[in-house]
């Protein structure tokens, strides 16, 4: 029993670690390892739309392989990295970018959840039987 248990956990932590699970087409990847390199690090900020929480490295919808060519192809025509996420970015809006820049537009989504958190502190710690006891 205990060695079947050593093997699952080591097949999952093997699963959990392994960076070669991606969705990468053989017939996708450049000639170039340094354009290679530099396409597969732009794939892993791209959010593929149509799964919404993977990179279009990671997902294999025809929308990700589709968006994962035209990044090697502008690489291929000599355009830099600011300038494809530039072009993504005009394209489909700053959503597609995993980080999304910190702009007037994207002040909610980076301030919000720290907002909430604090109302959360405060309606738990207001409402703690034993606070308002001390207050009375």
């Amino acid at each position: 029993m205990k060695k079947v248990f050593l093997i699952l956990l080591s097949i999952i932590l093997i699963q959990f670690n392994s960076d070669d699970s991606y969705s990468l087409e053989p017939d996708e990847i450049l000639k170039n390892t340094k354009q290679e390199m530099r396409a597969r690090n732009i794939s892993k900020n791209i959010r593929c739309m149509v799964c919404q929480n993977q990179s279009i490295d990671e997902s294999d919808a025809p929308l990700a392989t589709d968006l994962r060519i035209l990044i090697r192809d502008k690489i291929k025509n000599g355009k830099n990295d600011k300038e494809i996420y530039k072009f993504l970015s005009d394209r489909y809006g700053d959503f597609i970018l995993l980080k999304p820049p910190l702009k007037l537009n994207t002040l909610a989504l980076w301030f919000l959840p720290f907002v909430f958190l604090i109302i959360g502190f405060f309606i738990s710690f207001f409402n703690n039987k034993k606070f308002n006891k001390i207050l009375k």
